[in-house]
């Protein structure tokens, strides 16, 4: 993932089934000045909010885009605490999609621990 313009946010979250850091995130501050990237492995849940206005990021996948496999874990669970770099009393626009995702704890991953743990961003 990149921020080819603006700057964003951007998190991941570690949702391997018995992974000994499940539930636990890394964040990065992404932007088009720095030119930095941030790999998101499968098994990681993936999110980002825009630091400003008119951001555009580019990624590339695995393999080809299937609606029918997406998922995902609500933004601000409790659970996870991430901690999204919002002005307090901001509401976030969020997707249909997004707004309606699950809790962690409501979520039935379908990735198994590959026996990586989380690593700290450098």
């Amino acid at each position: 993932m990149q921020c080819i313009r603006g700057r964003i946010f951007d998190v991941a979250v570690d949702i391997r089934k018995g992974s000994p850091t499940f539930g636990q995130w890394v964040g990065a501050e992404l932007s088009a000045k720095s030119g930095q990237q941030i790999f998101i492995p499968i098994g990681f849940a993936h999110g980002f909010v825009t630091l400003e206005d008119n951001c555009e990021v580019t990624y590339k996948c695995s393999d080809t885009y299937a609606s029918k496999s997406e998922g995902g874990i609500r933004w601000n669970d409790p659970a996870i605490n991430i901690n999204w770099p919002i002005p307090f009393g901001t509401i976030p626009k969020l997707s249909t999609k997004d707004a309606a995702q699950p809790l962690l704890a409501d979520f039935d991953s379908p990735f198994p621990y590959d026996g990586r743990p989380l690593a700290p961003l450098a």
